[in-house]
């Protein structure tokens, strides 16, 4: 019954999507476009079946981070599985590979292995609720607007470490918990345990707006340095963080000043379409 369920919503998602006009999102300011994208995605796992519960921005201690806590975007606990999933809302060509650090966007735009920094949130939860590393389901969610050129094997579903499109977040679900039901002979997590699972995670998640304003200030903190080495040469020109050219006192200003677009980094015009 929870498979038919799930074979039979399976077009869900793609309606929902389409409720979102195209144009009306283009026409939206670029700090609410983060906002938007984690809307889609809480539409589709609200496909789910009953037997699925997911909890959204959630902040957990970690001691091995270096604000002291990691902040996950998605947790899904199904029968078969605990999905931890982590979106990224960028444009472009994203490049990279399981085992390479550094992934970037359109071979200039350096970002850290997604998966790596998956890693450190799922270290962070398996403090917090039993599970084992194979119940595990590490997924990173882009945009639309991003093409991949990585490793196959990030879009078999066979695998446990996945990389999809934000509109089809719940066909990748809906089909890795078909495998997972196939491979195992009962089911892994049963109602109760699922719900006593939420209720941890629900329990310990930190919602203090004070410490979650401090959290993202680290994060920020963390990243002044590079920027100010990187983008600023010995005369004190400042530099686009992409291609390296100079930009100026206008442009600098704009960019610094849209912090929760650019995350306090200095982009030229045409990288400025990146976000």
């Amino acid at each position: 019954m929870f498979f038919k369920f799930l074979k039979r919503n399976n077009k869900a998602p793609t309606n929902a999507n389409q409720s979102i006009d195209t144009q009306s999102v283009n026409k939206i300011k670029p700090e609410r476009i983060g906002d938007i994208g984690e809307y889609k995605i809480n539409i589709q796992l609200d496909q789910l079946p009953k037997e699925c519960k997911y909890l959204s921005d959630i902040l957990i201690p970690n001691s091995k981070a270096k604000s002291g806590y990691s902040q996950i975007d998605h947790i899904v606990l199904t029968p078969y599985a605990v999905f931890v999933i982590e979106t990224k809302n960028y444009q472009g060509t994203i490049y990279g590979g399981r085992e390479r650090r550094t992934w970037s966007v359109n071979g200039k735009f350096k970002m850290l292995n997604p998966f790596y920094q998956n890693y450190g949130h799922i270290s962070a939860l398996k403090e917090i609720i039993p599970i084992d590393n194979s119940n595990i389901v590490s997924m990173i969610s882009f945009t639309k607007r991003c093409t991949f050129k990585v490793d196959l094997e990030l879009r078999n579903i066979q695998s446990n470490e996945l990389i999809v499109y934000d509109i089809e977040l719940f066909e990748f679900i809906a089909r890795k918990l078909n495998v997972l039901k196939l491979q195992n002979e009962s089911i892994v997590y049963s109602k109760s345990e699922i719900e006593k699972m939420y209720q941890q995670i629900e329990q310990i998640n930190i919602v203090d707006t004070k410490i979650r304003e401090r959290h993202v200030q680290i994060l920020k903190s963390d990243t002044s340095t590079t920027k100010a080495n990187a983008q600023t040469d010995k005369q004190g020109i400042d530099k686009c963080k992409v291609c390296g050219a100079t930009v100026s006192m206008k442009v600098k200003e704009y960019c610094l000043s849209n912090k929760k677009r650019f995350n306090g980094e200095i982009y030229c015009y045409e990288h400025q379409k990146l976000f």
